[in-house]
């Protein structure tokens, strides 16, 4: 397991979700729920999600040639540091959860967090990630480890966060590191 891997898995995905509709919808949880089951809700939806998209990500490492995984992951990643940059000023719409009790409100967030997130800009990254480096331990925790720090800050601290760095920069950032990677897998499949 590559520690760089790990990092830079961490890096992409934690500053991409900053500000993110999960974040979002922690802080709109928490704000009417108890934190701990709206916390364990999403932090399970989480660890459901990664595991799934390093499991494909694996699949398409053993089957598909290294020089079209980098050539799909860096056309992807490229797309979606566009897309970030392009929608970072628009404000995302924070769904709602009736439940009350603990255990309906984990169930409830980890419901809303699977079906918002299930095919996201992230979960998709993870899959190119783990596609492309094919160390899946090492993109699973990275991922999983910012994905569950940004959940986290948005029950504690996002409020706060967010009313003090203004949420196009956080994105700007992301659609930087996200064109970064793209540029990079693209360059490693032009020398293949």
């Amino acid at each position: 397991m590559s520690l760089a891997t790990v990092a830079s898995t961490f890096a992409v995905l934690f500053i991409a979700e900053l500000g993110d509709k999960t974040q979002l919808v922690a802080m709109s949880l928490a704000h009417r729920h108890r934190a701990a089951p709206v916390l364990a809700g999403i932090l399970g939806a989480f660890l459901v999600l990664n595991v799934l998209a390093v499991a494909v990500g694996a699949a398409l490492y053993e089957l598909v040639p290294e020089r079209w995984i980098l050539l799909a992951a860096g056309l992807l990643f490229l797309a979606f540091g566009y897309r970030i940059w392009r929608e970072g000023e628009e404000d995302e719409e924070v769904e709602d959860v009736a439940a009350r009790g603990g255990w309906r409100v984990a169930l409830g967030s980890f419901a809303l967090i699977f079906v918002a997130e299930l095919g996201d800009k992230t979960q998709l990254a993870l899959v190119a990630l783990a596609a492309s480096t094919g160390d899946t331990l090492a993109v699973f925790l990275g991922g999983t480890l910012a994905l569950w720090l940004v959940s986290v800050l948005g029950v504690v601290v996002g409020a706060t966060l967010l009313r003090r760095v203004p949420a196009v920069w956080v994105h700007r950032v992301a659609a930087a590191l996200f064109l970064a990677f793209g540029a990079w897998a693209l360059w490693r499949a032009a020398t293949l």
